[in-house]
């Protein structure tokens, strides 16, 4: 069982008093604290520290954490953006691990059409992108003709420390991100606030994948607070500073966590190999206290799950 922190890297945070050297500190905090890896988000509608950039710097300033992304949107040239992860990868020493998404209807419109890219066909755009990476990763393509990708001509790409590339996870749990994740990704990065829509969509990808491992894994917002009402509040405020929304609104997309009972809820997703933990907290001061109050949890999970930090 392994668990992961979100950097803060988002507007809201940043205009609170955030900034990319901070985020860097905490990456390294998170480190010592027992965290197992540090993740990163991506977007053009709500502009944050680039994630790939961020990451490279956290590379340097860790040394054993897993540096991830949380979900990198498919708005970079996939030529480029091969270059520059094998480029990551290789300054992280191989512990990159690259979550991907394409996006959602209502919000990311406007930042893939800025990019070029067609919104009704951007899952195909994403799995072209990462076959495309990975051929890039593994050899030295001459040409790429995928279902809407063409090039006639592709550059020499460094491979990654690692042969093949980074684990690729998609985010999703629609029955079309199930079957994709099943075929062609190396994990799952939902957030599902029912843990029942976890456990059957953990089956199908299974099924789908045979004898293919896939990481399961899960993205949770949590409060840490032991009176509910309070973390409730906290969530609320949350949502509203980084969605316009409310949390009775985002709270049905996404996994929210808190109260005195947040072990229960953490372990009724069962499945979960990898937690990665987004914290409720915009202001700096309350950041760092919530993530001391996160490293304890974390502690606390691992003893009652029976399990280790691997």
């Amino acid at each position: 069982m392994k668990f992961g922190l979100l950097l803060p890297a988002g507007q809201a945070q940043l205009r609170a008093g955030g900034s990319a050297r901070g985020l860097v500190d905490i990456a390294v905090r998170a480190e010592r604290l027992g965290f197992d890896s540090v993740w990163t988000g991506d977007s053009l509608v709500r502009a944050r520290i680039e994630p790939l950039t961020l990451l490279a710097a956290v590379a340097q300033a860790t040394e054993h954490v897993t540096v991830g992304t949380a979900v990198l949107m498919p708005y970079r040239h996939p030529a480029q953006a091969a270059l520059t992860i094998s480029s990551l990868d290789q300054l992280s020493g191989g512990r990159l691990v690259l979550g991907v998404g394409a996006g959602f209807p209502g919000f990311s419109e406007q930042e893939l059409d800025l990019a070029g890219v067609p919104f009704k066909r951007r899952f195909s755009y994403l799995d072209d992108t990462v076959r495309l990476w990975r051929e890039l990763w593994t050899g030295k393509p001459k040409s790429f003709h995928g279902k809407v990708l063409h090039y006639d001509w592709l550059p020499d790409v460094p491979p990654p420390t690692r042969p093949g590339g980074p684990p690729i996870w998609l985010g999703g749990i629609t029955p079309a991100a199930l079957e994709r994740t099943g075929r062609l990704y190396d994990g799952w990065l939902p957030y599902p606030p029912d843990p029942a829509d976890y456990a059957s969509g953990l089956r199908r990808i299974r099924e789908v994948a045979g004898d293919r491992e896939v990481t399961p894994a899960l993205f949770a917002t949590v409060r840490v607070d032991d009176d509910a009402e309070r973390g409730a509040r906290a969530l609320d405020q949350y949502c509203q500073a980084n969605y316009n929304m409310p949390l009775d609104v985002v709270g049905k997309i996404q996994t929210m966590m808190t109260g005195p009972d947040v072990l229960d809820q953490f372990a009724r997703y069962a499945g979960v190999r990898h937690f990665l933990i987004r914290i409720a907290a915009v202001e700096p001061d309350d950041f760092d206290a919530q993530l001391a109050g996160a490293a304890e949890l974390l502690v606390t999970l691992r003893r009652r799950l029976g399990h280790e930090s691997l």
